[in-house]
C-alpha cells in the first residue's frame, strides 16, 4: 500500500509539472512545445515501465506476504511478465501448494485421531499445558462413572471429585501403575506426555483390567476349591461313616457315655467342615440370573422383616428411606436378595452392637444403597475388600463380597463400599 502511495505521490508530481512546462512552453513556440511533449512521452513510458518492472512485482511480493498472514494456502499469486519477479512467484506458489497439502493431511490425521480416540475402548484424557482437561473420550467418562463431559473439561484434575481421578492425580508423568478401587474396578493408568509446539503436552491413557483380573482369579480359585472340596468331600465321607459306625458300637457298650460325647463333637465338627468347604464350592457355581422385572421396594422391605430379629437383638435399628414410587427393576429375585441380606447381614457385623443401618432407595440415579455406622473401612482395606479370600473378621472366609460383587456383575450393576467423611460406611448398588 506504501509503494502504491509513493507511486501515486510521484505520478501527481510529475504530472503538475508537466502542466507548468506545456504552460511555459505554450508562450514560447516552435521547438520548445515539441521539446516539452517529447519529455512528457518519455517520461510516460518511464512510469509504464517503472511500474510493470518495479511497483507491480512489488506489490504482487507484498499481497503473497498478506496471504501467508492470514494463512489462505488456497489462493495463488499471478506472475507480472518480469523475469526476476516471476521466478519468486513461481517458489511463492509451489510453496503454497505444499502448505496447503501440509494442512489438508494434517486435518486428515487430526480427524482419524479424533476418531480413533472417540471410538478406542481404552479412556483417553487430553490436558492443557495448564492442567485443564481439553479433551476427553466416551470410554474415559465411563471409567469416571458416568460422568458427561460438560462436568470435567475445562477443571484440574484437582478440582475433580471422583475417586479414580484422585488415584491418578497422585501418579507420577511418565509412568504407569495399575489401580483398584473400592467398586472391585481395576484400572491400568498412565500419564505420559507427547511434544507440542515445543513443549511437553501431557495426556493420561486408562485402560480396564476388571474383567481379566476377574476372570483369571476365578479361574485360579475355581480350580483350587474343585480340587480342595473333592478330596475333604471324600475324606469326610469315609471318616463321618467310621465315626457313625463306632459311635453305633460305642452305645452298646457300658461305661462309653464319655466316648460316645467325644464321637458325636467329632461327627458334628467334621459336618461342619463339609458345610465350610461347600460354601466356597457353592460360590463358584453362580447361576445365570434368570431376570423378571419386579418393584425394587418390595424385594427390599421383604429382606428387611427376615433381618429384624437379627438386628433387634443387637440393639441395631434399620432405618427405611424409600421412594414413594414404585422401582422397577430387571433382576433375579433369589439372587438379589441374597445380596441384599449379605450386605445388611455385613452391616450388622461391623457394626457389633448397638448403631444403625441406612436402607435407601432412589431414581435419579436408579440406586439402591445402604449404609452402617460401624468401624467403617481404611483406606488400605478398600482396594482388597473384592479379593477372593479376603476378610477383616477374625472367622471369615472371604467369599460373601466374591458372591455378591459375581451376583451383581451379571446383572450390569455398577457398586462400589467405601466408607465416607460423616462415618457412615456406604454400599451403593447402580442400576445401569
Amino acid at each position: 500500500m506504501k509503494l502504491k502511495f509513493y507511486f501515486l505521490l510521484l505520478t501527481i508530481l510529475l504530472v503538475a509539472v508537466w502542466s507548468i512546462m506545456l504552460v511555459i512552453a505554450i508562450e514560447r513556440s516552435g521547438w520548445a512545445f515539441y521539446a516539452v511533449e517529447v519529455l512528457i512521452t518519455l517520461s510516460l513510458i518511464f512510469l509504464f515501465i517503472f511500474y510493470r518492472k518495479v511497483v507491480k512485482p512489488l506489490q504482487t511480493i507484498g499481497n503473497g506476504m498478506e496471504l501467508l498472514r492470514e494463512q489462505d494456502f488456497s489462493s495463488r499469486l499471478t506472475t507480472v511478465g518480469q523475469v526476476e519477479a516471476d521466478r519468486i512467484v513461481q517458489v511463492f506458489n509451489k510453496m503454497m501448494d505444499q502448505l496447503k497439502n501440509e494442512r489438508l493431511r494434517l486435518r486428515e490425521q487430526n480427524h482419524f485421531l479424533d476418531l480413533l480416540i472417540s471410538a478406542s475402548p481404552m479412556g483417553v484424557i487430553i490436558l492443557t499445558f495448564d492442567g485443564e482437561i481439553s479433551m476427553i473420550n466416551k470410554a474415559a467418562l465411563c471409567f469416571l462413572g458416568n460422568v458427561t463431559e460438560e462436568d470435567v473439561k475445562n477443571l484440574h484434575l484437582k478440582d475433580i471429585d471422583l475417586p479414580l481421578i484422585d488415584e491418578i492425580e497422585q501418579i507420577p508423568l511418565n509412568s504407569t501403575q495399575t489401580i483398584r478401587l473400592s467398586d472391585s474396578m481395576i484400572y491400568r493408568c498412565s500419564r505420559l506426555s507427547f511434544i507440542d509446539r515445543g513443549f511437553a503436552h501431557p495426556f493420561i491413557l486408562i485402560e480396564s483390567l476388571t474383567s481379566e483380573v476377574i476372570k483369571a482369579e476365578k479361574k485360579a480359585y475355581e480350580k483350587v476349591i474343585r480340587m480342595i472340596a473333592h478330596e475333604v468331600n471324600n475324606s469326610v465321607a469315609g471318616i463321618s461313616s467310621t465315626l457313625e459306625s463306632v459311635n453305633g458300637v460305642l452305645e452298646t457298650m457300658n461305661d462309653t457315655d464319655d466316648l460316645q460325647d467325644v464321637m458325636k463333637v467329632c461327627i458334628e465338627r467334621n459336618i461342619s467342615l463339609s458345610k465350610f468347604i461347600t460354601n466356597f464350592a457353592d460360590v463358584v457355581k453362580i447361576p445365570e440370573p434368570q431376570t423378571n422385572l419386579v418393584d425394587l421396594n418390595k424385594r427390599v422391605e421383604a429382606c428387611k422383616i427376615f433381618m429384624e430379629n437379627i438386628c433387634r437383638s443387637r440393639n441395631i435399628q434399620l432405618n427405611m428411606e424409600l421412594c414413594n414410587e414404585p422401582i422397577n427393576v430387571d433382576i433375579d429375585i433369589a439372587l438379589f436378595e441374597q445380596v441384599i441380606l449379605n450386605i445388611i447381614k455385613n452391616a450388622a457385623e461391623s457394626i457389633g452392637d448397638n448403631g444403625d443401618i441406612y436402607i435407601r432407595t432412589t431414581t435419579s440415579p436408579l440406586q439402591l444403597e445402604i449404609g452402617d455406622t460401624g468401624k467403617g473401612i481404611s483406606k488400605e482395606v478398600e482396594t482388597k475388600i473384592f479379593s477372593p479370600f479376603f476378610s477383616t473378621k477374625p472367622n471369615g472366609q472371604g467369599i460373601g463380597l466374591i458372591f455378591i460383587r459375581d451376583v451383581l456383575t451379571k446383572h450390569n450393576c455398577s457398586f462400589s463400599l467405601k466408607t465416607y467423611s460423616d462415618g457412615i460406611t456406604r454400599f451403593k448398588i447402580l442400576f445401569n
